[in-house]
């Protein structure tokens, strides 16, 4: 066995690689995290999809169902009641926004508080406008096509 420098690492390079792996990590995490915007996108695709199915089971059920803001989320209210062994409809009673700071605003038609999605194949235009601290996203149709996500415009 000779004699001289024993190997292995020693404690301080050990720590410099600690360091770099805690600094790679950091960087990652930062350059993944969502920003507001892309949290509200979200939520404004989200919300378009939920207002779309209630909007198709109101045409074939043949009952009017009514979206309404709630303190943190929404609700749907007069939706069909699953039948025994169904489980409960996608859309039906109150959800909470994904983000707990998000809000939501009924713009169009004026003064309202609620929309009406059915169940007439045509509806009145309607506008919701989301917003999630400084951003703001609005949905809109204009009543005979999808809810879709549009500028926000005054």
């Amino acid at each position: 066995m000779p004699h001289g420098r024993p190997r292995g690492f020693t404690l301080l390079e050990l720590m410099v690689v600690v360091a770099i792996i805690a600094m790679a990590t950091a960087a990652v995490s930062f350059a993944l995290r969502e920003d507001s915007g892309t949290r509200l996108e979200r939520e404004a695709l989200r919300l378009s999809a939920m207002l779309e199915s209630a909007r198709a089971q109101s045409l074939t059920s043949g009952l009017p169902v009514v979206w309404r803001v709630r303190p943190h989320g929404f609700e749907f209210i007069g939706l069909p009641r699953a039948r025994a062994g169904d489980g409960p409809t996608p859309s039906e009673g109150a959800h909470q926004w994904l983000n707990a700071d998000t809000g939501a605003q009924v713009l169009q038609p004026p003064g309202a508080t609620s929309l009406v999605l059915g169940p007439e194949p045509l509806i009145p235009a309607q506008r919701i406008a989301l917003g999630l601290g400084e951003r703001r996203l609005v949905l809109a149709t204009d009543g005979l096509g999808p809810f879709r996500v549009t500028p926000d415009a005054p």
